[in-house]
């Protein structure tokens, strides 16, 4: 009997540490994820690189054009000579997220000769593998990242994965910084997105639908 309550004695504690320690890990990663985004690293590069989000039929959602008008400005600051764009397309869409970058690129003066597109990308992770190789072919191996405060974190996680100096420059006036709520769950996504990387790659997190980027 008395080994049984031991038993169970050391169970509550083992099940107590193991919560303390998930609610510690969970407060860590969250102040990283706020903390980085609000910090601005944009520096001269080699290249300025925007994570496509959600277009309709060729025009970029809210969440994508404050993105792109964010990463237009650097390009016009002169902190790099090439301006990437990524992002596929979900089915039954006619353009790729990296088409409607590059033609509301050049449409805002961002010559069409400085723009490379990444158009089979589903996820973040898929489309910083391929900027990585883009990149890594043209022997370059500097870019500045422009997405989402809540988004950088994980970016240049993946972008530093991928053998890159990465710096991120946040968009400063996005959609999802708008009210607690749109913020807290984009904070969210990010906190299930980074741990499906670090434990297996993170491809089945990356749903652009849950961003809500309209």
């Amino acid at each position: 009997m008395s080994s049984g309550r031991h038993f169970g004695r050391d169970l509550v504690l083992i099940l107590a540490a193991a919560a303390i320690g998930v609610s510690a890990t969970t407060a860590y990663a969250v102040a990283e994820i706020v903390r980085q985004g609000d910090t601005d690293e944009a520096q001269p590069a080699d290249a300025i690189v925007v994570l496509g989000a959600a277009q309709y039929d060729g025009v970029p959602s809210a969440v994508f054009a404050a993105r792109l008008d964010h990463a237009v400005r650097l390009y016009k600051a002169g902190l790099a000579k090439l301006f990437v764009v990524t992002g596929g397309k979900l089915p039954g869409d006619r353009f790729t997220e990296a088409a409607t970058a590059r033609h509301y690129a050049e449409s805002h003066g961002v010559p069409a000769a400085a723009i490379i597109g990444e158009d089979a990308g589903r996820n973040t992770l898929e489309s910083l593998q391929a900027v990585g190789a883009i990149l890594r072919a043209r022997g370059l191996s500097t870019a500045v990242f422009v997405s989402d405060r809540t988004h950088m974190l994980r970016v240049l996680r993946m972008a530093t994965d991928q053998g890159l100096r990465a710096w991120g420059s946040p968009t400063p006036d996005s959609p999802t910084d708008e009210d607690l709520g749109r913020k807290s769950q984009a904070i969210l996504h990010e906190l299930a997105g980074l741990a499906a990387y670090l434990v297996g790659g993170g491809h089945w997190i990356d749903d652009p639908a849950v961003m809500g980027n309209g």
